[in-house]
């Protein structure tokens, strides 16, 4: 068809430069495959969400934690945006809890059964993102940009963080999975291939080539590990040899070595994503918004204990000297029920909020004249603050008042506790009390003599029975 010369005024850019004039005049992607495809794009990063939050506590490799932290957190933003749009397209009801097509659930479910840190990286980093990648850049291709400009902005914005995990991802598998190590599993690599292409691929733009589809590992259904789990670099997982808490609100001792038991602190807080990752992965049937949220304390949390990781080197000062535990989470996970944990969550955050808690820290780290650890316990504050605001929103509903809320997180709290004795007794730990050594190694580093008050700091769980980490 002949159209008639046209130019904009003066030859501005058209359709308020989201694309060129063709490109807004091509047939495009009709309502109904459009919300077909956002289903199967909600569906997937739903999924990944779900396989990062449910593997981070059984994980070993540090790294591996907190990367599936952040990516659990990235994929549960892009399933609200998601589900936002989808419900502005005509769906209700939206549906967006089933299934839409039986490969995608085997080819997600064999992911989350991955029996190995090297199948489960391969899955989810060679397999699944790219395969999420594709899809959203094929939407790209196939859509209006101008009818469908809430979608684009929504497949656009995803790009780049998908790219940013798959970077992640890529130089993990190169790290971690030899070429043994692909053939042995080869068959199941196959498998998942065959799971896209029965479904016609991610996105369901290709006819599906039908396939018979043998689980294998998710052939029984995969089980969570609530058990903690750490790589070499953490000796002594079970060790309470010291306490942060008893150092730091002593008057006594400077500010620069309670800045070191800060930043201890926060690399401890690893066990703060082992721990939320259990709720959300055993609390269901809560809305999308509870996981949404949760899932950000999370990734939070994560944040801080690489702050504390970043902090001690920072300092010139091995954070593998100081013994950090697990048994916070590891009591949590394996003694109390979802509630219990996110009350006993709720009970500690809001504890944090008086001037003894999370300004007192500030003020610590400001005090140590140290502006790197002063810049972080200032987005710690401003984190906890936004955390208690998370458990008053989702837990305080399920009590008749924030008291009771708090009283119910304060009498579970001790049911977590591990006993001090027995794990020794176990030949778990000693509890060495590891502060000196890592004390002496900062004087080093801010070329100072130690306090002997420092050094001969008494710990106050020498003899505690029980503790809770």
């Amino acid at each position: 068809m002949n159209r008639p010369s046209y130019h904009t005024y003066k030859g501005l850019p058209p359709v308020a430069g989201l694309c060129s004039l063709d490109e807004a005049m091509k047939r495009g992607l009709p309502v109904e495959e459009c919300v077909g495809r956002l289903k199967r794009y909600h569906y997937a990063f739903r999924r990944l969400h779900e396989i990062f939050t449910a593997r981070i506590t059984a994980e070993p490799i540090y790294e591996l934690k907190m990367g599936f932290s952040l990516h659990a957190h990235l994929c549960a933003e892009h399933a609200s945006a998601l589900r936002k749009r989808i419900s502005e397209m005509r769906e209700p009801p939206l549906g967006l809890d089933a299934v839409p097509d039986p490969g995608l659930e085997i080819f997600f479910d064999e992911i989350r059964g991955a029996p190995t840190t090297e199948e489960l990286v391969l899955g989810l980093y060679e397999k699944a993102v790219p395969a999420l990648q594709a899809a959203l850049q094929r939407h790209l291709d196939d859509t209006n940009p101008l009818v469908d400009h809430p979608s684009v902005r929504i497949c656009q914005f995803a790009l780049p963080e998908l790219g940013d995990i798959a970077g992640f991802g890529w130089k993990t598998c190169q790290c971690l999975v030899d070429a043994n190590t692909r053939g042995r599993v080869a068959d199941w690599l196959a498998l998942l291939d065959q799971c896209l292409v029965a479904a016609g691929e991610l996105e369901g733009s290709q006819p599906p080539v039908p396939h018979t589809l043998a689980r294998i590992h998710s052939a029984k259904p995969h089980v969570y590990d609530g058990v903690p789990k750490r790589d070499d670099r953490f000796p002594d997982p079970y060790n309470f040899g010291v306490n942060p808490e008893a150092f730091l609100y002593d008057p006594q001792y400077p500010a620069n070595a309670k800045t070191l038991m800060l930043l201890y602190k926060r690399i401890r807080e690893i066990d703060v994503p082992e721990m939320m990752a259990s709720i959300l992965t055993e609390t269901k049937g809560k809305p999308w918004e509870y996981y949404r949220d949760m899932t950000r304390q999370l990734w939070d949390e994560a944040r801080h204990g690489m702050m504390g990781e970043v902090g001690f080197l920072h300092l010139g000062v091995d954070w593998r000297k100081a013994m950090i535990n697990f048994c916070w989470s590891l009591g949590l996970n394996t003694k109390l029920t979802p509630l219990e944990r996110h009350a006993v969550l709720y009970y500690i955050e809001q504890g944090l909020m008086p001037k003894t808690g999370k300004r007192f820290e500030w003020e610590v780290a400001v005090a140590s004249q140290n502006p790197l650890a002063a810049l972080f316990q200032d987005y710690d504050w401003a984190d906890e603050v936004l955390h208690a605001q998370i458990g008053r929103t989702w837990l305080v509903s399920e009590f008749k008042s924030a008291p009771e809320a708090l009283k119910y997180g304060e009498t579970n709290w001790p049911k977590a506790y591990l006993d001090v004795e027995a794990l020794k007794e176990q030949g778990l730990t000693q509890h060495r009390n590891w502060w000196p050594d890592v004390y002496r190694d900062a004087c080093r580093a801010w070329n100072i003599a130690p306090d002997p008050k420092v050094i001969a700091f008494a710990q106050s769980y020498a003899t505690a029975k029980q503790v809770s980490g």
